[in-house]
């Protein structure tokens, strides 16, 4: 997609005045140039142009609020004096991947009173003997190049913010609290743990007594059905009455 054709999409529900990041990466710059922005994006901060194919910065509009301009991995060489009249308040540029080799074709910078991060990795320039030192020396509002100070210390984000000490003993203490929480979850767990348990011998020992409660009664109903049978059958040794009717009956059978 070329650059103009992006940027129309970008504007189908707003007007460029609403707009205050723009992000055209990786899109197709007619002939190297920039295109499709004017000086009607009045509140545009953030203008991101990485690998757009641009050979130039000359078609840049005057953005007076534009704070962060990404140009990396195009094929700049110079004509750096355009940003410096355009973007008076420029706080952070990155160039890193162009194709500046020496140290003069970036002195235009030093009239961006506000940049205070310049990023020039994978250029020629950074292979000079000096490289930083003469940067800072150049350039004396940096804050951070390529992402360091003078001193060497890394910048803590993208803007080069530092964590002052209130904000990191705020930090430890909220880890703290937390630390403490997660105990006291724990210590909850080992507890209902130990309920279950207890819940589970009080049914074991509810079970056995009912189940002793049943062998009981079920003892009793034989015990009542051995004796019922032992009520109704002569005992042992026991002869049974003779009937004289009956002897008579017989006789008589077998006169006949």
């Amino acid at each position: 997609m070329d650059m103009k054709k992006r940027v129309s999409l970008e504007l189908r529900h707003r007007s460029p005045t609403e707009v205050q990041e723009l992000v055209l990466d990786n899109c197709r710059s007619g002939e190297g140039k920039i295109e499709g922005i004017t000086e009607e994006f009045s509140n545009l901060e953030l203008l991101s142009l990485i690998n757009v194919g641009l050979t130039s910065v000359a078609d840049i509009p005057k953005l007076d609020k534009l704070k962060k301009l990404e140009l990396s991995d195009n094929r700049i060489s110079g004509g750096l004096e355009l940003l410096s009249e355009r973007l008076v308040n420029l706080t952070h540029l990155n160039l890193s991947g162009n194709k500046f080799k020496d140290i003069g074709t970036l002195e235009p910078l030093k009239k961006l009173p506000q940049l205070k991060s310049l990023d020039l990795f994978n250029c020629e320039v950074t292979n000079l003997a000096d490289y930083r030192d003469s940067i800072f020396k150049l350039l004396p509002q940096l804050t951070y190049l390529d992402g360091y100070d003078i001193d060497d210390c890394e910048a803590s984000d993208s803007d080069g913010e530092v964590v002052d000490d209130e904000d990191e003993e705020g930090l430890e203490g909220d880890s703290e609290d937390f630390d403490e929480e997660e105990e006291e979850d724990e210590e909850d767990v080992v507890v209902a743990a130990e309920d279950v348990d207890s819940d589970d011998d009080s049914n074991e020992d509810e079970d056995g007594e009912v189940n002793g409660d049943v062998d009981s009664d079920d003892d009793d109903d034989e015990d009542d059905d051995d004796s019922g049978d032992e009520d109704s059958s002569p005992a042992k040794g026991e002869k049974r009455k003779r009937d004289p009717e009956a002897e008579e009956e017989e006789e008589e059978e077998d006169d006949d």
